[in-house]
């Protein structure tokens, strides 16, 4: 996850305040993708 992360965030390249906010919405959306494959699919046996 570090290397994600080092790999995705590491600076914010543009320079609008607007803009910085949309392009660091879009790296969460991005990490969240990637934490969600990560997680198993489990079904509860009864």
């Amino acid at each position: 996850m570090f290397q994600v992360k080092k790999l995705l965030v590491g600076t914010l390249s543009l320079r609008n305040h607007t803009t910085q906010i949309s392009e660091t919405d879009s790296i969460i959306e991005a990490l969240n993708k990637l934490t969600e494959l990560s997680i198993p699919n489990t079904k509860a046996i009864v």
